[in-house]
């Protein structure tokens, strides 16, 4: 009785205080989403600086931008002459000009003066540019490219670990989990679950703060440092997949033959984009944040099996065994 009264005293105290600390925690998530807003403008004397500050904010691009047109071609219209064109073709290169504001426009109001040399020089609706061209930067190029180009190399790797599994199966050599073995279970476990956080803020971004995303792409960084919490999250996890990444390869092929590493990392390959698609699809939906903590409580608590259980290792075949003594996989006596 007395530990039930102890109990109704310290709980209502304690869920005010953690109710406290997750509306904190909220509000600091809600605001380090966004990009900060340019400085006043009374502590900018430069007119031309403070107008490029306030165009980089609300576009998210501003003049002297480098542009590249990855669509076959587009027209640019010689105003105030809308019926004289000038035509760009794919890979052709363009700085952003000036801009305009037209109200009657029912498509877009905001129009672009993209400039490709001296004589080629033209308008066009922001609507348009956004589709037809992307960034001159290396980083923006990437973005691009893996965006709309990945379902048919994640499909490609996926057929590859089919096929080499089906030919293991028809020689009769069965995958013993043998290459997953060699590794750390952790290691694969901990690639799975990046991959996991990198689609969850990708389309996390997506959903709830598309500027953010978009203002990424026109100026991309590889630092984590001095950008919104949300992308900072998304970069680290990034660098911390690439990491973990060359590590496991590193053990695969220094533990296993060539052919059984292949196999290895073709399966983790498989196994990150499954959690890719996967993640991006519930999150989308709003159940994938229960599934990504589901997989993170699973992580720590492999973690912390695997930090208090004793383990040594074949000193023949070089698998993993549980205690001394004699190798299920080999048959060799380990003292």
């Amino acid at each position: 009785m007395r530990l039930n009264k102890i109990h109704r005293r310290i709980w209502p105290g304690a869920c005010r205080r953690w109710h406290g600390l997750w509306v904190w925690c909220l509000l600091l998530v809600l605001v380090s989403c966004h990009y900060t807003p340019p400085v006043p403008a009374d502590e900018w004397p430069d007119e031309t600086s403070r107008d490029s500050l306030v165009c980089l904010y609300e576009h998210h691009y501003t003049w002297n931008t480098n542009l590249v047109l990855h669509a076959d071609s587009v027209q640019l219209v010689a105003l105030p002459l809308k019926e004289s064109f000038n035509t760009l073709y794919q890979g052709d290169r363009v700085v952003v000009a000036e801009f305009a504001v037209h109200p009657q426009d029912p498509v877009d109001s905001i129009w672009v003066k993209l400039a490709h040399s001296q004589e080629v020089q033209g308008w066009l609706r922001e609507c348009d540019l956004k589709e037809a061209f992307m960034p001159a930067d290396s980083i923006s190029q990437a973005i691009y490219l893996f965006s709309h180009t990945y379902v048919p190399y994640f499909v490609a790797v996926c057929a590859l670990f089919v096929v080499f599994w089906l030919a293991r199966m028809l020689r009769r050599q069965p995958a013993r989990r043998r290459g997953l073995a060699a590794v750390d279970s952790l290691y694969p476990l901990l690639l799975c679950l990046l991959m996991a956080c990198c689609a969850t803020l990708y389309e996390s971004m997506q959903v709830f703060v598309p500027d953010t995303w978009e203002h990424f792409y026109y100026n991309p960084t590889l630092s984590p440092l001095h950008v919104p919490g949300v992308l900072s999250l998304f970069l680290l996890s990034f660098w911390l997949f690439i990491i973990v990444l060359v590590a496991t390869v590193d053990v695969l092929f220094r533990r296993l033959p060539f052919v059984q590493a292949l196999y290895a990392l073709l399966g983790l390959s498989a196994a990150c984009i499954c959690c890719y698609f996967f993640f991006i699809l519930t999150t989308g939906l709003y159940v994938g944040y229960a599934f990504l903590l589901a997989f993170i409580i699973w992580f720590v608590r492999s973690l912390f099996r695997s930090l208090h259980t004793s383990r040594y290792r074949c000193g023949n075949c070089g698998e993993v065994l549980a205690r001394k003594g004699i190798c299920p996989h080999c048959g060799a006596v380990n003292e």
